[in-house]
């Protein structure tokens, strides 16, 4: 496991131990660009005469003093300090040379290549704060904070609260700073923050229920700075304010509230108390696909609904990481729909964040939303589409259970009473029951106890005079996960309305009702004339997947741009990209029924799923034999599309990054080529920046440009981004010494930063000529237990899923490789391989088998 491991039960004999209430933490940032110097002091009460550690991972410690008495450098074993002898009331004072990271954890570094300026940023969650202070790190050991920092005098120092005046350094001549912090509130050491460097930063305020001015900052490096839209970004985080504070009954708790975009961040944000650190790709410097545009304001609106579900009342072990994540997730997408412009945010959320959801509850390694966590490695690999997607949609279920009146008044009183402190689920639910009057110990134990997700099919019959004899819904589940649950959902019945490429899909009926067991009735539809097209949770309220009958996907097939709104035309598309992924369909049928419904399709998140659900059924789940024809016959239709689309709309621009990276026939190259050096146009688009990237990289993968026009385009773009990019187009080169220098970077050195590592690893990957990878697949699998122990975890989690041989699952016959029977042969021979490490192989060899299914399927014209 990467890293330094932590126990639950070693956390609960810890709090059971000690309980802290303030940290010091001083920090000098001027020491040069591999440490710096962290000094801690801490005070907490404990145990007379107990023993405990504090966790620390440092270059060197140069001083331990406890209670004045000073202990030996040799407590100090590399990640934790032993305490011994402790007295009731304690001041434990560390001196520590830490290191900077170029991973995303603990303390990052980063040099601007534009400017040579140097930007750091925190990252800390899950155990990271020990990498920068002395702490006891875990979530129910809450305590204040007050941090000092001194920096050179021309940075910008941010951290959870706001700064007294920055004071010269306390060494004569120095060209460097003093900045002190006010006191946190009581808060989770993971919570804290330090962003530092010559950030360009826009101000602004807001002013709070409870009368408070808010002052609000938005920052990002100064080459960035012409990109930077903050004023939207403000207005956002404004309207997100104003929702909140009205729906949780309660004002913004803490004092400020920065957002802060920074390089090389592994997530898409962090909800540091006051200081949310953001990916820095959201700083939109070429034209981007309004889904994207979209997913910045969710995100906004994830992070500041964190304020108060997760930093003002705080998990108490990782075990409910996942309720702060799926109330997250749920209340950014309510208020994106109802406070925000994108009010279709429950379309993306059904398109983006439940197939997500689904496909991660039908791996092996599925798992009870509420998850057993029994140390840091299981957690570790729980950011997942459980512990978000899964989470909140049972939520939204939840919500449309008990009313959603009920729902926000037991949050309301939830935050009341935990203010500031360490809660378990069964505290939340205690404030819905009250509020709802509904028990919720059966519903929590089928919806958050156990693993799986169930499949709703309609049984229709029809009389003679069309009308419906019966309607009932079906409930199946799998026989790993056979628990049948209650659902509250929406049958609708759309009837097409007028002929011709002017027909609609009127809704006629609607039916709200509450499906349980195997089997349930609807007599509401029996005797009225057969609806057209029956679909089975409209609304998506319910968490399940779902089946169309025969003539109802006959009619959704032929008449998918009917719907008058996005969801239903999205519920219809997941439930064809469900059968094609359960081999009930074949993946060509879903690819010509994907790419129609693009032609018509208005809202971009739906646009931007489809796009990427072609590329999986192109590359993974079409027969390998029709492969090459089906791959040249999507690029055709590809272009077609791009030219028939509006000039200049979010529609082309999707079409054409999608042309890219499929193209492989010499007339698609040529199209890819004029586009990049202009020769040829399409109307209205505009090759950007990261356009032209888009383009050179499939130019590269094809075979059509190498080493001089990446040069080229690196020195029209040097920036971070463009080394980036350039990374990941020479690693795209196909050739064997280009794949084995790629393989080097990335799994036998550990040089690369975090963000042009992942990039090495998608360049590597991106392949037409699958024969490349198969010098690899043995390596890999040699490979995964020194990298697992040598690396941080999300550097290791990159390689492990990255570099895994899947898309050679399928061609044995093609090239000798079997990936499932190596997969499960390194699975057999390595039972004693850390948890966390075989539950990814684990998912990567379903995603083969999956593969292996869906392309005998396919083969079969299913």
């Amino acid at each position: 496991m990467p890293g330094e491991n932590l126990t639950r039960a070693e956390a609960q004999e810890r709090a059971a131990t000690v309980a802290t209430s303030a940290y010091d933490v001083a920090l000098d940032l001027t020491r040069g660009d591999a440490v710096f110097g962290s000094t801690t002091t801490v005070r907490f009460s404990a145990t007379e005469g107990a023993s405990t550690f504090v966790d620390l991972i440092a270059a060197s410690v140069e001083r331990i003093v406890l209670n004045g008495r000073e202990v030996g450098t040799a407590a100090f074993d590399g990640a934790r300090i032993a305490l011994t002898d402790l007295a009731v009331d304690n001041e434990l004072v560390v001196e520590a040379t830490c290191r900077y990271m170029n991973t995303g954890e603990g303390l990052h570094r980063f040099v601007d290549p534009v400017d040579d300026e140097v930007y750091l940023y925190s990252q800390f969650e899950v155990a990271d704060s020990r990498r920068v202070f002395a702490v006891f790190e875990q979530p129910d050991l809450k305590a204040v904070f007050a941090f000092t920092v001194t920096a050179p005098a021309h940075w910008t120092v941010v951290s959870n609260t706001p700064v007294v005046a920055p004071e010269p350094a306390a060494e004569p001549g120095a060209d460097s700073l003093t900045w002190r912090f006010a006191p946190t509130e009581v808060i989770s050491s993971y919570l804290t923050a330090i962003v530092a460097g010559p950030f360009h930063k826009v101000t602004g305020e807001l002013t709070s229920r409870d009368g408070r001015t808010i002052p609000l900052g938005v920052y990002c490096r100064a080459s960035l700075a012409e990109f930077l839209d903050a004023e939207e970004i403000m207005d956002i985080t404004r309207a997100g304010f104003a929702f909140y504070e009205e729906a949780f009954d309660r004002p913004y708790p803490f004092a400020k509230y920065d957002q802060l975009f920074v390089p090389e961040f592994n997530a898409g944000a962090m909800e540091n108390v006051g200081a949310v650190t953001f990916l820095e790709n959201y700083v939109f410097r070429s034209k981007v696909p309004e889904a994207t545009v979209e997913r910045r304001a969710v995100t906004i609106l994830h992070e500041l609904a964190h304020m108060w579900f997760g930093d003002l009342v705080t998990m108490r072990w990782w075990n409910d990481l996942w309720l702060n994540e799926s109330f997250a997730e749920y209340a950014s997408h309510l208020a994106t729909a109802e406070a925000t412009r994108w009010t279709s945010a429950w379309t993306t959320f059904s398109s983006l964040e439940k197939s997500w959801a689904y496909n991660q509850d039908q791996l092996p390694s599925t798992h009870p939303i509420v998850a057993p966590i029994n140390d840091l490695e299981d957690v570790e690999v729980n950011f997942d589409g459980i512990t978000y997607a899964k989470g909140a949609s049972v939520l939204k279920q939840l919500v449309a259970w008990v009313g959603r009146d009920a729902f926000l008044a037991g949050v309301q009183r939830y935050f009341a009473k935990h203010a500031f402190g360490n809660t378990e689920l069964r505290d939340l639910l205690v404030e819905l029951e009250a509020t709802s009057g509904r028990d919720l110990t059966a519903w929590s134990r089928v919806w958050l106890e156990e693993a799986g997700v169930t499949l709703l099919r309609p049984e229709v019959t029809t009389a003679d005079d069309g009308t419906v004899a019966s309607f009932a819904v079906l409930q199946e589940a799998p026989a790993e996960h056979p628990t049948l649950r209650p659902h509250r959902l929406v049958v609708g019945g759309y009837d097409v309305v007028g002929e011709g490429p002017a027909a609609r899909l009127e809704r006629t009926v609607r039916v709200e009702l509450d499906v349980d067991g195997g089997r349930t009735e609807v007599p509401e539809l029996a005797g009225r004339r057969r609806p057209d097209l029956i679909l089975v949770n409209d609304e998506d309220l319910a968490y399940a997947k779902v089946r169309l009958d025969p003539e109802s996907l006959a009619t959704a097939t032929e008449h998918l741009g009917g719907f008058d709104g996005s969801l239903p035309r999205a519920l219809v598309l997941a439930a064809a990209w469900d059968m094609t992924r359960d081999g009930e369909w074949s993946a060509r049928q879903f690819i010509d029924l994907a790419l129609r419904a693009v032609a018509t399709e208005t809202d971009s998140s739906v646009v931007l799923v489809l796009l990427r659900q072609v590329g999986v059924a192109l590359g993974s789940y079409v027969a390998p034999e029709r492969r090459e024809e089906v791959g040249r016959s999507v690029s055709g239709r590809l272009l077609e599309l791009a030219r028939a689309a509006e000039g200049g709309s979010d529609t082309q621009l999707q079409l054409v990054r999608a042309l890219a990276t499929h193209a492989v026939a010499p007339e698609h190259l040529d199209v890819l080529a004029g586009l990049l050096d202009g020769a040829a146009e399409l109307p209205g688009l505009a090759v950007d920046t990261d356009l032209r990237w888009a383009l050179l990289q499939g130019l590269v993968a094809g075979g059509r440009a190498g080493a001089p026009a990446i040069d080229d385009e690196l020195r029209r773009d040097a920036t971070a981004t463009g080394q980036q990019q350039a990374a990941r187009a020479r690693a795209a080169v196909p050739t064997a010494e280009n794949k084995e220098r790629a393989w080097a970077d990335v799994v036998d050195s550990d040089a690369l930063p975090n963000a042009v590592q992942s990039n090495v690893i998608g360049g590597f990957s991106q392949v037409h000529d699958r024969g490349l990878l198969v010098p690899f697949v043995q390596r890999y699998f040699d490979a995964l237990e020194p990298v697992w122990s040598g690396r941080t975890n999300e550097m290791a989690q990159n390689i492990v899923i990255g570099l895994y041989p899947g898309k050679l699952a399928g061609l044995s016959a093609q090239h000798g490789v079997d990936v499932v029977e190596l997969t499960q042969q390194w699975l057999d021979s390595h039972a004693g391989a850390a948890p966390a490490l075989r539950r990814l192989v684990v998912e990567n060899l379903d995603a083969a088998r999956r593969a292996v299914r869906a392309q005998e399927a396919d083969r079969a014209g299913v």
